[in-house]
């Protein structure tokens, strides 16, 4: 296992950096801008363009391993690999200039998310993790934040695109913030959970995260030494994800638990 994983762990480091280079040196004047499931979710063709060389350089080194990226590659595993790819995570923040913007690639083994990456190329951070090991910065050790009082944390949160989601986190976030030191929205989920492993933020939470926006992130914060799951005892998910340290979990949860954050569209 370990010679799979550094295997995973180098391919996943070169295609983070490579997709990461192109996106900050060949970003187009004019952006070609698309929709998906709603008006405000936007996809450009440098989503796609990162995509393709994520997947093509997947399928040249481990042609077995199965993917599943934001922008639609998919393949099942013959090997037990699963690669899960988000080639731009904070597309909007990207389409106008803001340089909070990342390629996020995790690889899971059996099931199991094993390696984490996240490239951030704007500030030049590379955030990485294996399962078990640590997770690293420029390769530095990261920690979460030590805090333990609810009142005094710093929280990330996001917002979902559909009108009647961003209406029900509106509610819970009107619950939330009076709890809290104060709340902040970056706007690329993988990017917020690297901060709580880097102690930026004490803590973090979102409803309607897909597996490719939690994938590395998560692996990175938990390795950070944060705790990463839902509501009652469920695992991190589509319905809520919670990053904390393990003090501040447990009260971040009961405050969002008794708001209902994981119910409504």
């Amino acid at each position: 296992m370990a010679v799979i994983v550094e295997e995973l762990l180098g391919l996943a480091l070169d295609l983070a950096r490579r997709a990461g280079d192109l996106l900050l040196t060949q970003r187009p004047a004019n952006l070609e801008v698309d929709t998906k499931s709603s008006p405000t979710d936007v996809v450009t063709d440098m989503d796609t363009a990162a995509e393709r060389l994520i997947v093509g350089g997947l399928r040249a080194a481990r042609p077995g391993d199965g993917v599943l990226a934001e922008e639609g590659a998919s393949a099942e595993s013959s090997t037990g690999v699963r690669w899960v790819v988000d080639p731009l995570d904070g597309t909007v923040n990207y389409l106008y200039g803001i340089p909070d913007w990342a390629v996020s690639i995790a690889a899971e083994v059996d099931g199991e998310t094993a390696v984490g990456v996240v490239n951030d190329p704007s500030k030049k951070r590379v955030y990485a993790a294996v399962r078990g090991r640590g997770a690293t910065c420029n390769d530095r050790p990261l920690r979460c934040s030590a805090r333990t009082d609810l009142a005094q944390a710093l929280v990330g949160t996001g917002f979902g695109y559909a009108a009647d989601r961003r209406a029900a986190q509106a509610r819970v976030l009107d619950g939330v913030l009076p709890k809290v030191r104060d709340i902040r929205r970056i706007g690329a989920a993988a990017l917020d959970l690297c901060s709580v492993a880097a102690g930026r933020l004490d803590a973090f939470y979102e409803r309607g995260l897909n597996p490719w926006d939690l994938a590395a992130g998560g692996l990175i914060a938990r390795e950070a030494g944060a705790v990463v799951g839902g509501l009652r005892g469920g695992p991190a998910g589509p319905d809520l994800v919670i990053a904390a340290p393990p003090a501040l979990f447990g009260p971040l949860h009961d405050v969002l638990d008794g708001l209902g954050a994981a119910d409504g569209p």
